[in-house]
């Protein structure tokens, strides 16, 4: 029987390369003086979605919460071989802690359903790089009232509505079973990630959602009207839309969000200090198994400020 399913997708700030202005005076994330990428277990999410429809069908539909540069992380998706992208973008769903972030997406999510078709599977990856929480799918599937199993590292059996899959547990594994619909959660050992398809990025690398064409449209005609501008926006959305190019966005009203769960009023979570820790000393140090040596090493640690 074909499944439908939905992956989680992300676009990240590059962890790697951490500045000093990674953090803002309300304590978050300062995206724009950071490289954008993929969230690397998203990745292996897709991959685990991509992998169910071909071996027992259906579609895969790719959904990000972000601004509308987010949608570079859906053209990717397309790029792999999902068959739907969905951008959720809106300005009150900002600085969204795990909690606002899986009820936004929960919401979605349903919203997938109604327009689209029941949902079978939630992939998400494990963590998001620029968090490491691994909360918001556990959350999300909470919201949704759906089973979920966490650091799925192979899927093992689909038989109509039960699938049986092997999580990695750290020092051993499980072999966990469920019933449909469930969330799903993915480590990167699960499976490696296919590339871009050639022909799918020729045919996807105009895809767009509406923001970006009126960005686009902004930019070319700065010295047009705002009706002269909206024009030639319709117009090139109606162009995209008869190509299959326009992919889907939406706002909070359009999932029926509560405005009071998104957004810093329905964050609690407040982050006090950003900062990239790099480890400079090599070798070692022996530490000598008697008190007197595990006193000077405690020692040792309070004044690095290590502890204490």
């Amino acid at each position: 029987m074909p499944y439908h399913s939905v992956v989680c997708v992300k676009q990240v700030p590059d962890t790697a390369n951490i500045t000093a202005e990674a953090m803002k005076d309300d304590g978050t994330v300062n995206r724009a003086a950071l490289p954008a990428i993929f969230n690397p277990e998203d990745l292996h999410a897709l991959e685990a979605a991509l992998d169910v429809r071909e071996r027992f069908g259906g579609t895969v539909t790719a959904l990000t919460m972000g601004p509308p540069k987010a949608a570079d992380v859906l053209r990717e998706c397309l790029f792999r071989g999902a068959d739907r992208a969905i951008l959720l973008t809106d300005r009150r769903a900002a600085a969204s802690d795990t909690l606002a972030t899986s009820y936004i997406l929960a919401q979605a999510i349903k919203t997938i359903a109604k327009k689209f078709g029941e949902v079978d599977f939630v992939f998400c990856g494990r963590q998001a790089i620029d968090g490491d929480t691994a909360q918001v799918g556990p959350q999300c599937a909470e919201k949704l009232g759906i089973p979920q199993i966490t650091y799925m590292e192979e899927l093992i059996r689909l038989n109509g509505r039960t699938v049986v899959v092997r999580r990695n547990v750290g020092n051993g594994w499980e072999i966990v079973e469920t019933t449909l619909p469930a969330l799903i959660t993915v480590i990167d050992t699960a499976n490696r990630p296919r590339p871009s398809a050639a022909r799918k990025v020729m045919l996807f690398k105009r895809a767009r959602v509406r923001d970006e064409v009126l960005g686009d449209v902004k930019r070319l005609l700065p010295d047009a009207s705002e009706e002269d501008r909206r024009a030639e926006a319709e117009r090139r959305m109606a162009d995209l839309q008869q190509r299959g190019l326009l992919l889907d966005q939406w706002n909070l009203d359009d999932i029926g969000a509560e405005i009071d769960r998104c957004g810093l009023s329905g964050s609690p979570t407040k982050v006090y200090r950003i900062q990239s820790i790099v480890l400079t000393k090599s070798g070692y140090k022996e530490i000598a198994p008697t008190e007197e040596g595990v006193r000077n090493l405690i020692h040792e640690l309070i004044v690095d400020h290590t502890l204490g």
